[in-house]
């Protein structure tokens, strides 16, 4: 190709420009303006001849050589990302340029409304203030997880706080930060004490389960639970471990001042079904199928929210159905969290599973052999027990549990 001076190039039509750019490999012609594009096609022509072993130059590199009688080079206008085959790509028009400017600090921009209203929490760990509780409504302000991590919310809180307006691809406005909690500083209920470093004792308030229900009257009567007891149901499959769960969770829903959350990790389609239309609903699920991963997520979610309802004083019970298809210390560290505070709240976790894990305080094992010959209760005596049963039900109580295992055995 022959080298063509400035006047040639500008008195060629705009196709043969592009023809031209095009032979000599200039990337992204189609975006420069005439001036531009005959610029770069001399500069291009220049780095050819002076060293053909170079190869091609980019446009960025021949945009660089260009100046304009001395001026300092100008930037060029950065386009907007568009979808491959949109017209014109990579030259934004003036109102899109502007409007790119212009979204950014207006999107992030707090309103001046602030939000009030009580938590709801999600099952992924985020949430919402429902300012018309307890009904959703299109007012309602989304929380993100990381803020209910920091400031410890659990599901009836009352929440106040500035809120941001939805962006593009968002429904709800956002609440910008966590102002108060129940009428007090967010900072300070925030900074309480880890829940960890609390103090802790045995349990020594019992649960009272009731009367009706013969699998619950074996409870009681071999293995009481307390408020702050780690209690695993234990057994084979279908020895009747995950009925007893439900029942035990039906038992103490009614319990005044107790909430009851319920997770299920790798539970059968069926027995979703069956918890759904219970009195206690699950807080979250990873069905049966679901990976390790989604299991050790949906019970962690519900263990944190029982934690952080203790933490502040409240009374809460975890139910999970079941621990087997956790990594083991996955599974340990959700039974573990189970304590009763000193002069605070408890947090109870009832976990069915295939064997003890260690660490109980409660263990309620059921007999595989008993479930198939439908000989109820199937609640196994000698594997069966509770530490520390006195604090519970005293020495006059222990002594009932003696006669009623002695009873059982006979």
């Amino acid at each position: 190709m022959s080298v063509l001076d400035r006047s040639a190039l500008e008195a060629s039509p705009l196709s043969d420009l592009h023809a031209i750019a095009s032979e000599l490999g200039l990337d992204g012609f189609r975006r420069l303006r005439r001036p531009e594009l005959i610029d770069a096609i001399l500069a291009r022509q220049e780095g050819v001849a002076a060293d053909p072993s170079e190869g091609p130059r980019t446009v960025e590199a021949a945009e660089e050589d260009v100046t304009d009688e001395g001026a300092q080079p100008q930037p060029q206008p950065q386009p907007r990302p568009r979808r491959r085959g949109a017209r014109g790509r990579g030259r934004p028009r003036a109102d899109q340029s502007q409007q790119a400017a212009a979204e950014p600090a207006d999107a992030e921009a707090p309103s001046e409304t602030t939000a009030e209203g009580v938590v709801e929490l999600l099952a992924n760990g985020s949430g919402f203030v429902r300012v018309s509780p307890p009904d959703p409504s299109e007012e309602d302000v989304y929380i993100s997880a990381a803020q209910v991590r920091r400031c410890e919310l659990v599901s009836g809180d009352v929440v106040t706080g500035p809120v941001r307006r939805p962006r593009r691809s968002e429904r709800f406005p956002s609440l910008v930060r966590v102002e108060t909690i129940n009428g007090a500083p967010a900072d300070e209920v925030a900074e309480g004490t880890r829940y960890d470093d609390l103090p802790v004792g045995f349990p020594t308030e019992r649960f009272r389960l009731g009367e009706d229900d013969p699998t619950l009257v074996a409870i009681e009567s071999l293995a009481p639970i307390g408020r702050g007891s780690r209690v695993s149901l234990v057994g084979p499959a279908r020895s009747g471990k995950t009925e007893a769960l439900r029942r035990l969770a039906a038992a103490l829903a009614p319990v005044d001042g107790v909430d009851v959350l319920v997770a299920l990790a790798g539970a059968r389609p069926e027995e979703a079904a069956e918890w759904g239309s219970g009195p206690v609903a699950p807080a979250t699920v990873a069905p049966l199928g679901g990976s390790a991963d989604a299991q050790v997520q949906a019970v962690e979610a519900v263990v944190e929210q029982g934690r952080r309802i203790a933490a502040r004083g409240g009374d809460v019970v975890v139910a999970i159905d079941s621990l087997d298809g956790l990594p083991a210390g996955a599974a340990r560290a959700a039974l573990a969290a189970a304590r009763n505070i000193v002069d605070g709240g408890s947090l109870t976790v009832v976990a069915t599973v295939s064997r003890p894990l260690g660490g109980e305080t409660t263990v309620i094992a059921f007999d595989a052999r008993l479930a198939a010959a439908r000989r109820y209760p199937s609640v196994e005596v000698d594997g069966s027990g509770t530490m520390r049963a006195e604090l519970l039900v005293g020495e006059a109580g222990v002594e009932e549990i003696a006669r009623a295992r002695d009873a059982a055995s006979g």
